[in-house]
C-alpha cells in the first residue's frame, strides 16, 4: 500500500510539476529564449566558446524544450512508454540540477527562469527544487518497469501526440502574438512610475541582550539602557525593492526624458536591435505612426542601436518619429516583440501589440478615451 502510494504521488508530483512549468513558459516562448541566451552567453565565457553558437536558435532550443517538459508531464500522468519516458525525465533533471547548482554557487544567473516570470525563484531556491524533485524522479526511474499504462499503445501514442501539437501550438501563437497573460511589470494595467517605487518601506527587526536574554525589538533600543546590539533583519526585504529598478530613456544628446514618457498619451514604438528587428509589418507601423501624427497623438521610438544604426534603418523604412535609447533588456522587458508597440497614458499601460497585430488609428484612440 505504502508503495502505490509513493508510486502514484511521484507521478502526479512530478507530472504536475513538469506540465505546470511547461504551461508558464510555453506563455512566453520568447522569455525562455532571453533566459538560454544569457546561459548560453555565460557558457560560453566560462567553459567553452562554443556555447555562442547556440544564440541564434535559443528561441527554437527553448521552444523544445518547454514542449518536451509538457509532454513528459503528460506521459507521466498516463505512464506512457515509462521506460523511455523516465530516462529522458533523468537527463534532463540531472542536466538541470547541474545547470542551477552552477548558477546558484558561482552566482552567474540571477533568475534560472524555471517558472518563466510568473514565479521568481532564486538560483538556491530553484537548485534545492531540484534536488527534491530528484527524489521522486529517480523513484519512478527504478521502478519504471513496473508501471501499466493507462491507454493501449494506439491510443497512448494518439493522447500524446495531440498534446505535442497543442503544446506546439500554443508555443508558436505567442511567439507570433504576445504572452496570453502577461506577468510582467509593464504589463496592461500597471502605471510605471508606480511600479518604480517600493511596494513598501522597511520593516526591521532588532536583536539585542540584556541580563542573559535575546531581546528582539523593532526599534533601536540605547545601549546606555543596557541593551547589546546583536543583529537586525529586514522582514519585508522582499518588498522593499520596486518591480521596475532599469527603466531609463535618454535622447540623442544625452538628456534624461525618462519622466517625458510619462506625460500624457504617448505611443511607444519599440524597436530593440535593429539588426534583429522584423520588417514584415513595417508598412503598418509607419503608416500607424504617420496617422498617429495628424490625430495629434505623441509617439516616441525606443531602441537600444546605436544613433548611426538607427538613423539609417529609420530613413530606409521612413519613421517619422523622434527616436530615443533604452537598455535593450528593457525594452525586451517592456514587450515581447521587435518591432512591438505599447500605448500609456500618464505612465499606466492602456495597450500592448506585437507588430504582427499593428493596431489602427482608431483602436489606439479608443483607448485614450
Amino acid at each position: 500500500m505504502m508503495q502505490k502510494v509513493i508510486d502514484q504521488f511521484s507521478r502526479f508530483f512530478v507530472g504536475g510539476l513538469f506540465i505546470f512549468s511547461g504551461l508558464i513558459k510555453l506563455n512566453d516562448p520568447v522569455g525562455t529564449q532571453i533566459k538560454l541566451e544569457e546561459y548560453f552567453e555565460v557558457f560560453s565565457q566560462d567553459i567553452a566558446s562554443f556555447f555562442h553558437v547556440f544564440i541564434p536558435y535559443a528561441l527554437e532550443i527553448g521552444l523544445f524544450l518547454v514542449v518536451l517538459e509538457v509532454v513528459l508531464g503528460f506521459a507521466l500522468l498516463f505512464n506512457y512508454k515509462m521506460n523511455i519516458t523516465t530516462w529522458i525525465l533523468l537527463l534532463l533533471m540531472i542536466f538541470f540540477t547541474a545547470l542551477t547548482f552552477y548558477s546558484a554557487y558561482f552566482n552567474k544567473v540571477t533568475d534560472c527562469g524555471c517558472f518563466g516570470d510568473a514565479i521568481k525563484l532564486t538560483p538556491w531556491q530553484s537548485f534545492w527544487k531540484d534536488i527534491v524533485l530528484m527524489v521522486f524522479v529517480l523513484h519512478l526511474f527504478w521502478y519504471r518497469k513496473k508501471y501499466s499504462p493507462v491507454f493501449y499503445t494506439r491510443e497512448g501514442n494518439i493522447v500524446i501526440g495531440s498534446v505535442t501539437i497543442v503544446a506546439l501550438t500554443l508555443g508558436i501563437y505567442a511567439i507570433r502574438h504576445l504572452p496570453f497573460i502577461d506577468f510582467r511589470a509593464y504589463k496592461i494595467g500597471n502605471n510605471i512610475p508606480q511600479q518604480m517605487q517600493p511596494q513598501e518601506q522597511p520593516i526591521i527587526e532588532y536583536v539585542f541582550q540584556k541580563d542573559g536574554k535575546e531581546i528582539k525589538s523593532d526599534k533601536f533600543l540605547s545601549p546606555a539602557d543596557g541593551y547589546t546590539y546583536v543583529k537586525s533583519e529586514v522582514l519585508n526585504a522582499d518588498k522593499t525593492l520596486p518591480k521596475i529598478t532599469d527603466y531609463n530613456v535618454v535622447d540623442t544628446d544625452g538628456n534624461d526624458v525618462t519622466q517625458k514618457t510619462f506625460e500624457g498619451s504617448k505611443l511607444l514604438v519599440i524597436i530593440g536591435q535593429v539588426e534583429k528587428a522584423s520588417t514584415n509589418n513595417i508598412e503598418a507601423i509607419r503608416e500607424l505612426i504617420n496617422q498617429a501624427e495628424q490625430k495629434k497623438v505623441e509617439v516616441m521610438i525606443l531602441t537600444s542601436s546605436t544613433s548611426e544604426t538607427f538613423e539609417a534603418f529609420r530613413h530606409t523604412h521612413q519613421l517619422a518619429a523622434p527616436y530615443f535609447f533604452t537598455d535593450a533588456t528593457v525594452l525586451k522587458t517592456i514587450i515581447r516583440s521587435n518591432p512591438g508597440i505599447t500605448l500609456w497614458k500618464d505612465g499606466t499601460v492602456l495597450g500592448m501589440w506585437h507588430h504582427n497585430d499593428t493596431p489602427t488609428i482608431d483602436q489606439v484612440l479608443n483607448l485614450l478615451q
